[in-house]
Formats: structure tokens, sequence, C-alpha cells
């Protein structure tokens, strides 16, 4: 059963990755575009370069997109799960030691599930894969190219 459920596994982190990736995108684009209600619940956006929610906002609405796309997945991920981590120990912990009492539950999964996909890549479905394989189909090609005498 091991071996089977190993055989999937680039398919469910492929999976794990697209859906952190939407949701994640999904606040920024709150923060940043007013959707899904915006900030105040009426499609109000953060003011545009306010410290820290204008550019935590940017990252999540940014990072999100790649990071859902499989397109610079760990790159998106490092900085996505940097800006969690921040968000974590700035924001929610100084009310409170624990990310239950300190509403910063989201925050602390998002940095982790963030980190998780700096160490394993975008899984199946990603874009990284596909250009990876042009790359490396291109580079096994002989050069056929007339040589100049």
């Amino acid at each position: 059963m091991t071996e089977r459920l190993n055989s999937w596994q680039p398919y469910a982190l492929g999976l794990f990755r697209i859906v952190v990736g939407l949701l994640f995108a999904c606040h920024g684009a709150r923060a940043l575009l007013g959707a899904f209600g915006g900030v105040d619940g009426n499609g109000g956006t953060e003011e545009m370069g306010a410290w820290p929610n204008w550019y935590a906002a940017a990252i999540e609405l940014a990072g999100g997109s790649l990071v859902l796309l499989g397109l610079g997945t760990r790159a998106a991920a490092f900085i996505a799960s940097g800006a969690m981590a921040y968000a974590y120990f700035k924001v929610h912990q100084p009310e409170a030691l624990w990310p239950i009492q300190n509403d910063g539950e989201g925050a602390a999964m998002y940095c982790w599930a963030m980190f998780l996909l700096i160490f394993t890549g975008s899984g199946a479905f990603g874009l990284d894969r596909l250009f990876a394989r042009r790359a490396s189909a291109q580079e096994q090609q002989p050069d056929r190219s007339p040589v100049a005498a």
C-alpha cells in the first residue's frame, strides 16, 4: 500500500499546492481588489502603501498566484512563508501565546504550508515542471546547424 500511495505523491502535492495558493491569493485579492467583500465587508481595500497590510496583501496575491500556477513555487513560497511568520509574530503573538487565543491560526498554517512547499517544490500540474521538461528536451536534441568553414 505504501508504494501505491508514494506513486500518487506528486499529484497529492500538486493539489495541495493549488488549494493553498488559491486560498492565499484570495486573501490578497480581498485586501487589494476589494473582492469577496473587501477588508470592511463592503468592497473596501487597503490603503496603497500602508505598512504592513498593503504589502502583506501584495505578497498574498502575487505569491499565492505563483504558487497556484506552480511557477517559481519555491521562491514564492519562501517569501510568503516569511511574510506569514512576520504576521504571526508582529500582529498575532503579542496578543496571546497560542494561535487559538490570538486569532493567528491562519497566519501560522499558511506559514508552515508555504514552508513545506519550499522543500517539496510544485509537485504535479505545475508550470515549473512543464518548463523544466521543455528545457531538458531542448538540451538533449543534437545541434544540426551547419558548420561554417
